[in-house]
Protein backbone atom coordinates (compact mmCIF):
# COMPACT_ATOMS: atom_id res chain seq x y z
CA UNK A 1 0.00 0.00 0.00
CA UNK A 2 2.57 2.49 -1.32
CA UNK A 3 -0.06 4.90 -2.83
CA UNK A 4 -2.77 6.12 -1.12
CA UNK A 5 -3.82 9.55 -2.98
CA UNK A 6 -3.13 10.92 -6.63
CA UNK A 7 -0.28 13.16 -7.14
CA UNK A 8 -2.32 15.96 -6.90
CA UNK A 9 -3.83 15.20 -3.68
CA UNK A 10 -0.62 14.58 -2.21
CA UNK A 11 1.30 17.62 0.01
CA UNK A 12 4.99 14.86 -0.25
CA UNK A 13 5.33 11.86 -2.75
CA UNK A 14 8.49 10.11 -1.81
CA UNK A 15 9.54 7.56 -4.55
CA UNK A 16 12.25 4.97 -4.30
CA UNK A 17 14.24 7.01 -1.38
CA UNK A 18 17.49 6.02 -0.40
CA UNK A 19 20.18 6.96 2.03
CA UNK A 20 23.38 5.15 3.36
CA UNK A 21 25.80 6.61 5.81
CA UNK A 22 29.46 6.09 5.14
CA UNK A 23 30.58 4.01 2.55
CA UNK A 24 28.21 0.54 1.71
CA UNK A 25 30.79 -2.80 1.05
CA UNK A 26 29.80 -4.43 -2.04
CA UNK A 27 26.61 -6.70 -1.94
CA UNK A 28 25.76 -5.05 1.58
CA UNK A 29 24.51 -1.62 1.15
CA UNK A 30 23.61 -0.54 4.59
CA UNK A 31 21.18 1.58 4.19
CA UNK A 32 19.24 3.81 6.57
CA UNK A 33 16.69 4.45 4.08
CA UNK A 34 16.19 1.67 1.49
CA UNK A 35 14.22 2.24 -1.20
CA UNK A 36 11.08 3.21 0.47
CA UNK A 37 8.14 5.12 -1.48
CA UNK A 38 4.89 6.76 0.10
CA UNK A 39 2.69 9.90 -0.10
CA UNK A 40 1.20 11.88 2.45
CA UNK A 41 -2.00 13.13 1.26
CA UNK A 42 -2.90 16.99 1.67
CA UNK A 43 -3.82 18.16 5.39
CA UNK A 44 -3.66 14.87 7.04
CA UNK A 45 -1.62 13.78 9.86
CA UNK A 46 1.23 10.94 8.69
CA UNK A 47 3.06 9.20 11.27
CA UNK A 48 6.52 7.57 10.46
CA UNK A 49 6.64 4.78 13.58
CA UNK A 50 9.18 1.95 14.07
CA UNK A 51 12.42 0.98 16.37
CA UNK A 52 15.12 3.15 16.78
CA UNK A 53 17.42 2.33 13.77
CA UNK A 54 14.41 1.55 11.28
CA UNK A 55 15.25 4.76 9.18
CA UNK A 56 12.29 7.15 10.36
CA UNK A 57 14.15 10.15 11.27
CA UNK A 58 16.74 9.98 8.21
CA UNK A 59 13.81 10.00 6.60
CA UNK A 60 12.32 12.70 7.97
CA UNK A 61 15.89 15.00 7.76
CA UNK A 62 15.76 13.78 4.25
CA UNK A 63 12.55 15.86 4.06
CA UNK A 64 13.87 19.07 5.72
CA UNK A 65 16.84 18.82 3.62
CA UNK A 66 19.44 18.08 6.71
CA UNK A 67 20.08 14.88 4.73
CA UNK A 68 21.12 14.48 0.97
CA UNK A 69 19.77 10.98 -0.16
CA UNK A 70 21.84 8.62 -2.53
CA UNK A 71 18.67 8.45 -4.26
CA UNK A 72 14.82 8.59 -5.40
CA UNK A 73 12.93 11.43 -5.44
CA UNK A 74 10.91 13.95 -2.98
CA UNK A 75 8.28 15.84 -4.17
CA UNK A 76 6.52 18.70 -1.97
CA UNK A 77 3.59 20.95 -2.56
CA UNK A 78 4.09 20.17 -6.22
CA UNK A 79 7.57 21.25 -5.97
CA UNK A 80 10.75 18.70 -6.72
CA UNK A 81 12.82 19.43 -4.07
CA UNK A 82 15.22 16.51 -4.43
CA UNK A 83 15.86 14.12 -7.75
CA UNK A 84 19.15 11.92 -7.88
CA UNK A 85 18.73 11.65 -11.01
CA UNK A 86 18.33 15.06 -12.04
CA UNK A 87 21.18 15.79 -9.61
CA UNK A 88 18.54 18.43 -7.72
CA UNK A 89 18.50 19.29 -4.03
CA UNK A 90 16.69 22.43 -2.75
CA UNK A 91 17.83 23.56 0.50
CA UNK A 92 16.78 23.33 3.58
CA UNK A 93 15.79 27.10 3.93
CA UNK A 94 13.96 27.12 0.64
CA UNK A 95 11.43 23.90 1.15
CA UNK A 96 8.16 24.97 2.07
CA UNK A 97 8.32 23.08 5.45
CA UNK A 98 8.79 24.23 9.06
CA UNK A 99 10.34 21.83 11.75
CA UNK A 100 9.82 21.18 15.99
CA UNK A 101 13.14 19.12 16.59
CA UNK A 102 13.18 16.70 19.38
CA UNK A 103 14.76 19.35 21.97
CA UNK A 104 12.43 22.04 20.30
CA UNK A 105 15.25 24.33 19.22
CA UNK A 106 13.92 27.39 21.94
CA UNK A 107 16.27 30.33 21.75
CA UNK A 108 17.20 30.79 25.84
CA UNK A 109 18.46 34.49 24.90
CA UNK A 110 14.68 35.83 23.61
CA UNK A 111 11.32 36.25 25.08
CA UNK A 112 8.76 34.29 24.41
CA UNK A 113 7.71 36.28 21.84
CA UNK A 114 10.83 37.06 20.00
CA UNK A 115 11.22 33.40 19.70
CA UNK A 116 7.16 33.07 18.60
CA UNK A 117 7.97 35.93 15.69
CA UNK A 118 11.09 35.05 14.54
CA UNK A 119 10.26 33.33 11.50
CA UNK A 120 7.84 36.41 10.51
CA UNK A 121 11.17 38.36 11.06
CA UNK A 122 13.67 35.88 9.91
CA UNK A 123 12.14 33.32 7.48
CA UNK A 124 11.60 32.41 3.84
CA UNK A 125 8.39 34.54 3.79
CA UNK A 126 9.89 37.42 6.20
CA UNK A 127 9.26 40.00 3.00
CA UNK A 128 6.11 42.47 3.18
CA UNK A 129 5.09 40.97 7.08
CA UNK A 130 2.74 43.46 8.63
CA UNK A 131 1.62 43.60 12.17
CA UNK A 132 4.35 41.40 13.35
CA UNK A 133 4.00 41.63 17.07
CA UNK A 134 0.61 41.29 16.46
CA UNK A 135 0.06 38.06 14.66
CA UNK A 136 2.64 36.60 17.24
CA UNK A 137 0.50 37.87 19.93
CA UNK A 138 -2.63 36.08 18.28
CA UNK A 139 -0.45 32.86 17.85
CA UNK A 140 0.85 32.68 21.19
CA UNK A 141 -2.94 33.25 22.51
CA UNK A 142 -4.32 30.52 20.45
CA UNK A 143 -1.57 28.06 21.85
CA UNK A 144 -2.31 29.39 25.70
CA UNK A 145 0.97 31.44 26.11
CA UNK A 146 -0.34 34.72 25.72
CA UNK A 147 -0.29 35.33 29.12
CA UNK A 148 3.95 34.41 29.13
CA UNK A 149 4.69 36.64 26.19
CA UNK A 150 7.14 38.80 27.83
CA UNK A 151 9.25 36.35 30.35
CA UNK A 152 12.32 34.14 29.28
CA UNK A 153 11.87 31.41 27.07
CA UNK A 154 14.07 29.15 30.18
CA UNK A 155 11.18 30.39 32.94
CA UNK A 156 8.93 28.00 30.23
CA UNK A 157 8.31 24.20 31.34
CA UNK A 158 8.49 21.31 29.24
CA UNK A 159 4.65 21.67 27.93
CA UNK A 160 4.96 25.28 27.55
CA UNK A 161 8.08 25.22 25.29
CA UNK A 162 6.39 22.27 23.29
CA UNK A 163 3.94 24.56 22.83
CA UNK A 164 5.69 27.70 21.56
CA UNK A 165 8.07 25.37 19.04
CA UNK A 166 4.19 24.66 17.37
CA UNK A 167 3.45 28.27 17.48
CA UNK A 168 6.98 29.59 15.98
CA UNK A 169 6.36 26.49 13.36
CA UNK A 170 3.19 27.20 12.52
CA UNK A 171 4.04 31.49 11.71
CA UNK A 172 6.30 30.39 9.79
CA UNK A 173 3.04 29.29 7.14
CA UNK A 174 4.67 25.80 6.55
CA UNK A 175 2.89 23.79 3.62
CA UNK A 176 4.22 20.92 5.27
CA UNK A 177 4.89 20.52 9.25
CA UNK A 178 7.34 18.00 9.91
CA UNK A 179 7.65 16.44 13.93
CA UNK A 180 10.83 14.76 15.17
CA UNK A 181 9.42 13.12 18.40
CA UNK A 182 8.77 16.51 20.29
CA UNK A 183 7.04 14.79 23.16
CA UNK A 184 9.62 12.10 23.81
CA UNK A 185 11.39 14.19 26.87
CA UNK A 186 7.63 14.81 28.31
CA UNK A 187 6.35 12.97 31.31
CA UNK A 188 3.72 10.19 30.65
CA UNK A 189 0.89 12.09 31.84
CA UNK A 190 2.05 15.56 30.23
CA UNK A 191 2.65 13.49 26.98
CA UNK A 192 -0.58 12.47 26.86
CA UNK A 193 -2.37 15.98 27.03
CA UNK A 194 -0.04 17.46 24.64
CA UNK A 195 -0.58 14.66 22.18
CA UNK A 196 -4.36 15.42 21.76
CA UNK A 197 -3.30 19.45 21.91
CA UNK A 198 -0.72 18.74 19.24
CA UNK A 199 -3.57 16.99 16.84
CA UNK A 200 -6.06 19.79 18.06
CA UNK A 201 -4.01 22.45 16.81
CA UNK A 202 -3.11 20.22 13.33
CA UNK A 203 -6.74 20.29 12.66
CA UNK A 204 -7.55 23.74 13.37
CA UNK A 205 -4.61 24.80 11.17
CA UNK A 206 -5.05 22.03 8.41
CA UNK A 207 -1.04 21.62 8.16
CA UNK A 208 0.04 18.53 6.39
CA UNK A 209 2.36 16.72 8.84
CA UNK A 210 4.73 14.18 9.44
CA UNK A 211 5.50 13.15 12.60
CA UNK A 212 8.40 10.78 13.47
CA UNK A 213 8.31 8.06 16.78
CA UNK A 214 8.75 5.04 18.34
CA UNK A 215 5.88 5.15 20.72
CA UNK A 216 3.07 2.65 19.09
CA UNK A 217 0.34 4.77 20.94
CA UNK A 218 1.28 8.21 20.20
CA UNK A 219 1.08 7.00 16.72
CA UNK A 220 -2.23 5.24 16.61
CA UNK A 221 -3.82 8.13 18.77
CA UNK A 222 -2.63 11.28 16.76
CA UNK A 223 -2.56 9.97 13.31
CA UNK A 224 -5.03 9.57 9.86
CA UNK A 225 -2.38 7.04 8.49
CA UNK A 226 0.79 5.25 10.05
CA UNK A 227 3.88 3.96 7.91
CA UNK A 228 5.92 1.17 10.34
CA UNK A 229 9.14 1.13 9.26
CA UNK A 230 11.91 -1.87 9.94
CA UNK A 231 15.48 -2.04 8.54
CA UNK A 232 14.95 0.79 6.58
CA UNK A 233 12.13 -0.15 4.80
CA UNK A 234 8.49 0.26 5.04
CA UNK A 235 6.16 -2.98 6.34
CA UNK A 236 2.96 -1.93 6.44
CA UNK A 237 1.33 1.71 5.47
CA UNK A 238 -2.56 1.61 6.84
CA UNK A 239 -5.17 3.94 9.00
CA UNK A 240 -4.32 3.05 12.98
CA UNK A 241 -7.25 0.25 13.31
CA UNK A 242 -6.31 -1.81 9.92
CA UNK A 243 -2.75 -1.66 11.62
CA UNK A 244 -3.95 -3.00 15.06
CA UNK A 245 -6.70 -5.31 13.50
CA UNK A 246 -5.35 -6.43 10.49
CA UNK A 247 -1.44 -6.41 10.63
CA UNK A 248 0.32 -7.31 7.47
CA UNK A 249 3.24 -8.68 8.84
CA UNK A 250 4.73 -10.62 11.97
CA UNK A 251 6.68 -7.66 12.67
CA UNK A 252 3.43 -4.77 12.41
CA UNK A 253 1.70 -7.63 14.82
CA UNK A 254 3.91 -7.56 17.73
CA UNK A 255 5.29 -4.15 17.22
CA UNK A 256 2.10 -2.21 17.31
CA UNK A 257 0.68 -3.48 20.50
CA UNK A 258 0.67 -6.92 22.25
CA UNK A 259 0.31 -10.15 20.39
CA UNK A 260 0.30 -13.94 20.24
CA UNK A 261 1.72 -15.31 17.63
CA UNK A 262 0.99 -19.34 16.92
CA UNK A 263 3.42 -20.46 14.20
CA UNK A 264 1.33 -22.60 11.86
CA UNK A 265 2.19 -25.38 10.73
CA UNK A 266 -0.35 -25.44 7.51
CA UNK A 267 -3.47 -23.75 6.50
CA UNK A 268 -6.14 -24.04 3.95
CA UNK A 269 -8.69 -22.59 3.11
CA UNK A 270 -12.57 -23.60 4.34
CA UNK A 271 -15.19 -22.24 3.15
CA UNK A 272 -14.41 -18.80 2.75
CA UNK A 273 -12.32 -18.89 5.88
CA UNK A 274 -8.74 -19.88 6.45
CA UNK A 275 -8.17 -23.36 8.57
CA UNK A 276 -4.66 -23.11 10.64
CA UNK A 277 -3.09 -25.89 11.93
CA UNK A 278 -0.94 -25.45 14.71
CA UNK A 279 1.08 -27.22 17.64
CA UNK A 280 -1.05 -26.15 20.13
CA UNK A 281 -4.66 -27.43 17.66
CA UNK A 282 -6.33 -26.04 14.90
CA UNK A 283 -7.65 -22.44 14.05
CA UNK A 284 -10.16 -20.88 12.03
CA UNK A 285 -9.40 -17.47 10.52
CA UNK A 286 -12.32 -15.59 9.65
CA UNK A 287 -13.33 -12.39 8.08
CA UNK A 288 -12.07 -10.23 5.20
CA UNK A 289 -7.77 -9.78 4.79
CA UNK A 290 -7.02 -12.93 5.51
CA UNK A 291 -3.47 -13.73 3.71
CA UNK A 292 -3.40 -16.46 0.83
CA UNK A 293 -3.29 -20.19 2.98
CA UNK A 294 0.31 -21.39 2.69
CA UNK A 295 3.08 -23.43 4.63
CA UNK A 296 4.01 -21.59 7.11
CA UNK A 297 2.83 -18.32 8.93
CA UNK A 298 1.38 -17.25 12.14
CA UNK A 299 -2.03 -17.20 13.84
CA UNK A 300 -2.05 -13.74 15.21
CA UNK A 301 -4.44 -13.17 18.62
CA UNK A 302 -4.78 -9.66 20.44
CA UNK A 303 -4.86 -10.99 24.24
CA UNK A 304 -8.12 -9.06 24.63
CA UNK A 305 -9.57 -10.99 21.98
CA UNK A 306 -8.87 -14.53 24.14
CA UNK A 307 -11.43 -15.87 26.14
CA UNK A 308 -10.68 -17.57 29.32
CA UNK A 309 -13.33 -19.74 31.80
CA UNK A 310 -12.19 -22.35 34.24
CA UNK A 311 -11.51 -25.89 32.97
CA UNK A 312 -14.77 -27.89 33.73
CA UNK A 313 -17.04 -24.97 33.20
CA UNK A 314 -17.44 -25.87 29.24
CA UNK A 315 -20.03 -22.91 28.62
CA UNK A 316 -18.89 -22.84 25.38
CA UNK A 317 -18.64 -26.54 24.58
CA UNK A 318 -15.56 -28.86 24.28
CA UNK A 319 -12.20 -27.89 23.88
CA UNK A 320 -12.06 -28.18 19.80
CA UNK A 321 -11.07 -25.87 17.31
CA UNK A 322 -10.26 -22.47 18.26
CA UNK A 323 -10.63 -23.93 21.82
CA UNK A 324 -8.10 -25.44 23.88
CA UNK A 325 -7.10 -26.50 28.08
CA UNK A 326 -3.73 -24.72 29.30
CA UNK A 327 -2.72 -24.00 32.55
CA UNK A 328 -2.24 -20.60 34.32
CA UNK A 329 1.32 -19.31 35.08
CA UNK A 330 1.54 -16.11 35.64
CA UNK A 331 -1.28 -13.59 37.01
CA UNK A 332 -1.06 -9.46 37.52
CA UNK A 333 -4.05 -7.92 39.19
CA UNK A 334 -3.86 -3.95 37.31
CA UNK A 335 -7.45 -2.94 38.71
CA UNK A 336 -9.20 -3.22 35.85
CA UNK A 337 -8.20 -6.41 34.67
CA UNK A 338 -6.81 -9.26 35.05
CA UNK A 339 -2.92 -10.02 32.94
CA UNK A 340 -2.31 -13.81 32.71
CA UNK A 341 0.41 -15.76 31.38
CA UNK A 342 -1.34 -19.43 29.82
CA UNK A 343 0.85 -22.28 28.90
CA UNK A 344 -0.69 -24.18 26.22
CA UNK A 345 1.11 -26.94 24.93
CA UNK A 346 4.34 -25.41 26.24
CA UNK A 347 3.14 -22.20 24.21
CA UNK A 348 2.57 -19.16 26.50
CA UNK A 349 -0.27 -16.88 26.04
CA UNK A 350 -0.80 -13.69 27.23
CA UNK A 351 -4.52 -12.54 28.08
CA UNK A 352 -6.28 -9.85 29.38
CA UNK A 353 -9.44 -11.07 31.25
CA UNK A 354 -11.83 -9.72 33.32
CA UNK A 355 -10.42 -8.09 36.83
CA UNK A 356 -13.55 -10.50 38.39
CA UNK A 357 -11.93 -13.85 37.29
CA UNK A 358 -10.89 -16.35 40.11
CA UNK A 359 -7.68 -17.51 38.64
CA UNK A 360 -5.11 -17.99 39.89
CA UNK A 361 -1.84 -19.81 38.96
CA UNK A 362 -1.81 -23.49 38.90
CA UNK A 363 -5.38 -23.65 37.89
CA UNK A 364 -6.45 -25.59 34.81
CA UNK A 365 -8.42 -23.35 32.32
CA UNK A 366 -10.11 -23.16 28.66
CA UNK A 367 -8.67 -20.77 26.01
CA UNK A 368 -10.95 -19.98 23.25
CA UNK A 369 -10.53 -17.02 20.17
CA UNK A 370 -14.26 -16.35 18.59
CA UNK A 371 -12.78 -16.90 14.50
CA UNK A 372 -13.22 -13.10 14.04
CA UNK A 373 -10.61 -12.60 16.06
CA UNK A 374 -7.97 -14.91 14.93
CA UNK A 375 -5.58 -13.23 12.16
CA UNK A 376 -3.32 -15.90 10.28
CA UNK A 377 -0.47 -13.58 8.51
CA UNK A 378 1.94 -15.63 5.98
CA UNK A 379 5.42 -15.90 6.30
Amino acid sequence: MSNMTTPNESSITIHELRKAYGRPRAGDPAYAVDGISFDVPKGKFVTLLGPSGCGKTTTLRCLAGLEQPDGGRIVMAGQTVFDAAQRRQVSAEDRPIAMVPQHYGIWPHMTVLDNAAFPLRHGRNRKGQQNVKQRALDMLDQVGLSGVAERWATQLSGGQQQRLALARALLSEPEVLLLDEPLSNLDAKLRTKLRLELRAFQEQFGVTSVYVTHDQAEALALSDIVVVMNQGRIEQIDRPERLYQQPKSAFVADFIGSANLIPVRQASSQSGNVLANTHIGTFTCAGEGQDTPSAGGNVCIRPENIDVEAAGSHRNGLPGQNRMPGRIIGAEFLGDRLELVIDVEGTKLRASAPASLTARPGDAVVVGVQPNHARYIAS
